[in-house]
This record gives C-alpha cells, structure tokens and sequence, in this order.
C-alpha cells in the first residue's frame, strides 16, 4: 500500500483491539438480536402487490437504528427515481460521516425489504413472527437481509465503545428495494455520489462455507431473465378432432426449451461460456444434504461440482402461464408462455447471453412456431481482484473473529446491482460478506439466522473497521 505523506501510519500490533471489541460485541449481543428481531416483524416486502407502508415502517426502524449509534454527521430516509419511468422507487436508509486525519472511508451496503413469505402453512412458525430454536432465529429476513442490516449496526455499536470517536470516514446505504429488481439504485448513486463515494465497500448480502468457516464471496453469477411466448394456432381447438395434425403450443414449448439441455443437463445453447473458477472441494454428499436433493435423482451438469454453480452458466424455467390441471379440458393449447431465468457466468457480458439464447431459440422453434420475446432483465457478474488491500484486511479480520482461515467462494446467485457500484466507483475495493451459512434457506420457507455465524461476522467487520481507523487512505 501507498499512503499519502500526511497520513498516518498503520497501527501497531499491540494497539490489536481485537479482545475489547469481542467483549463489546457480546455486551451488545443481546440487544442487536432483539432490535433484529424487531425488524423481522416489519412485512418489508417490496414487490408491487404488496402495501408499501410496511417498507416505509422498515425505513424508519433502520435509520433509527443508524441514529441511534451517534456516530453519523447524516441520517435521511430517502427515495429514487426508477430509471425511464415516472414513478419513484421504494424508500432506503443513507447515513454518513467524513473522515478526518487521512483515514479512508467506507460503505456498509445491505437490504431492508424481503421476499415474499408464500404460504404460511409452509412455516412451521409464523414467517413474520421471529422465534428462536437452538441457534437459530427464523423468519423472513432474519438472514437476508436484516441480519446484514443488523450486522453494520452491531458492528459500529462495538467499534464506537471501543474506539470512542472515530477517524474512519463511515457511509451506509441501505437498499429498500434489492429484492424487486432494485429498479432506483442507479439514480440513488448518481444522486448521493458525495456521501456513497468510498474506498472500500461492504456488500453484507452473501453467505458463509459452513456455520465455522467464513467465507468472503469473490465471484457471481450474472443474471438473464425474460418472458418467452411460444404460439402455434390463432385460436384453441378440440384435441381429439385435430391432435396428431397440429402441433399444440404446449408441445411446441415443450420440444423448444429441451433444446437448452444437453441429456446430462448442462447447458446446449452455444454462445454461453463458463469461467474456469479453481473451486473447493465439494462432494454429492453435501450437495444433497444442503438442497434436499430426492433419493435416486441424480446432479445435473459436468465436471466438479461447485464449478457448475460457480462458473458455469444454468438455464432454468421459472414459470409458466398455461391452463391448470383443475380446468384443463380435451383443448390443443394455442399460446403458452413461460418466464426463463438464466444465470451467466463471470467474464461474459449479460446482453451477449442474452442475444445467445434468443439466437438459439429462435433457430430451435419446432413445426415453425412463432417466438415472442419481452419483460427482459439483466444484471452483469461479478470477479474480485483479490490482490488489493482491502481484501487482505477482511482476511485477517475474519480469521480474528472466527479462529479460522476464510474460505474464497463463489456464489451461483447474482447480485447485479454490484456492476454499478463498480462502475460508479472504479476506485473503490468491492467486499462481499455474509450472515448466512447453507442451511439459511434465503427466499424459502423456514428461513433463519445462525446466531453464531451472526456473531462472529459482526465482530469480522467491527475488527476490520477498526483496523481501518488505524490506517492511512491507500
């Protein structure tokens, strides 16, 4: 590292405050549960069929929360324009602070909206109702994202008591929206540049190797989504009248997306590429104990296991609009329409994969069925540059906090908002962090938080912040 002459120079070992800051954690640890938990209750779901009130209620927790650290020069609950529309996006939290005496500056990144929680009778607790079994705190987020809310704030509670007034240049942002597409991050970033601008920046939104061995996420997948309408008649006919003769949509669709797969389920659509990730050891055993993998249906894809999820691009289809089997009737089905879900691998450009598959749908329809395309989404993948200094610090920080190496992963999920972050600030170090470990069950029902993994990645950060508040700027 390089620092400028009048900044200070890096902290010594014996000014470690590793000891005081796990004790400050543990202090706090209780309370930063149960203002967790406190979130958790708030329906945050940002999806449009969903009341925005409840986002609202979310917003104003958290930048209560933020306030109440004492530590923020600014604390506002704002909102975004939504890019090429005229509507405005849902309500996030940005605090800040500027550094003093050379020190660097950075963004604690996280969500407070949630998925959706589906059906209740799939809970075996209520989804909005936190309740703690063993280690575990269950709810919908309760691991994503409010326990990554929940770890900044921890976090800067435990480098406050130790530390008293920072250096350390500190922004938060706090996304109201990450799970419906973050439609106004964009503009957010444009408008805010001045706080959000950092030298290193914390995305809490990933999760860990196992529930002992931290993880920092140096890899994700890109993310190609779109709706697909396959038509073969202008209007339905009788099945039994015409079935034999004329080929059904149903069947068109379903010969079509076939072609995507080669017989061992890795992807046939030529044009998407894999990146060749080095990956860890990973076996079948773990596989199908951490998704619920059926007796006697096997993996699908090629080679080692976690390079298909890493590193290699997947095709999967998300829905499909189609007569139920409660009204379906003796009918050849004129149009069908189904929602593809792609993700790409790193190092490939999203609308070159887009252009991919389309490409090779359109040159796969069969009996010459008519293709529409539309409501097209996409968001970039993501490689870390793991040589710079940001990344060496959030190593010795969790090896601090957790007793043990992390581990480097990727993650077959995609985070597309990161590429704009990467973008609007080419200078700054971009940190993928987590709270969640494999059994969290993110978007599913029965999702928790382990309270250890919790602990522990809050005290990484608080670890790593306080290194950086004895440090000059790089």
């Amino acid at each position: 590292m390089t620092e400028h002459p009048s900044a200070p120079q890096d902290a010594s070992p014996t000014d470690d405050p590793t000891s005081a800051l796990r004790a400050a954690v543990e202090a706090g640890f209780p309370s930063t549960v149960a203002d967790l938990a406190r979130l958790v209750r708030i329906p945050s779901v940002s999806w449009p069929a969903f009341d925005p009130a409840h986002v609202a209620e979310s917003a104003e927790a958290v930048a209560e929360l933020l306030r109440g650290t004492g530590v923020f020069d600014t604390v506002e609950v704002a909102r975004a324009a939504i890019e090429g529309e005229d509507e405005l996006g849902q309500p996030a939290v940005i605090a800040h602070r500027a550094p003093r005496a050379g020190r660097p500056t950075v963004l604690l990144y996280a969500h407070h909206d949630v998925q959706p929680a589906g059906k209740d009778d799939d809970w075996d607790t209520p989804p909005f109702e936190p309740t703690q079994r063993g280690d575990r705190l269950y709810g919908r987020g309760a691991a994503d994202d409010k326990a990554g809310v929940m770890a900044h704030v921890g976090a800067i509670r435990a480098l406050s008591a130790v530390v008293g007034d920072l250096d350390l240049g500190l922004s938060v942002f706090i996304e109201g929206e990450e799970e419906y597409l973050s439609r106004s991050f964009a503009t957010f970033l444009r408008e805010h540049r001045d706080v959000l601008e950092a030298d290193a920046i914390i995305v809490a939104d990933s999760t860990n190797w196992d529930v002992t061995t931290p993880a920092l996420t140096v890899a994700l997948r890109g993310a190609v989504a779109f709706n697909l309408r396959v038509s073969t008649l202008d209007h339905a006919s009788h099945s039994g009248m015409f079935g034999g003769a004329v080929p059904d949509a149903m069947m068109a669709t379903v010969r079509l997306l076939d072609t995507c797969w080669a017989a061992d389920g890795a992807v046939a659509v030529e044009g998407l590429r894999g990146a060749g990730l080095e990956v860890p050891d990973y076996d079948e055993t773990q596989l199908r104990d951490e998704t619920g993998l059926l007796d006697g249906v096997e993996p699908i894809g090629r080679g080692a296991i976690l390079s298909r999820i890493w590193s290699e691009p997947s095709i999967t289809i998300t829905g499909i609009d189609a007569p139920d089997v409660a009204n379906a009737s003796n009918t050849l089905v004129p149009s069908v329409r189904v929602r593809v879900s792609a993700r790409i691998a790193p190092g490939q450009d999203a609308a070159e994969a887009y252009e991919a598959i389309k490409t090779h749908l359109e040159a796969n329809a069969p009996f010459g069925a008519r293709l529409e395309f539309d409501d097209v989404d996409a968001g970039q993948p993501f490689l870390v540059d793991t040589s710079g200094w940001a990344v060496a610090e959030t190593r010795a920080a969790m090896e601090a906090a957790w007793g043990v190496p992390p581990v480097e992963i990727g993650v077959g999920g995609s985070i597309p908002f990161i590429a704009e972050l990467v973008r609007d600030f080419p200078g700054a170090q971009i940190l993928v962090t987590g709270v969640e470990d494999p059994d969290s069950r993110a978007h599913s029902p029965n999702e928790s938080l382990h309270l250890g993994v919790f602990r522990r990645a809050l005290l990484a950060e608080a670890i790593f912040l306080a290194r950086l508040n004895g440090r000059g700027r790089p």
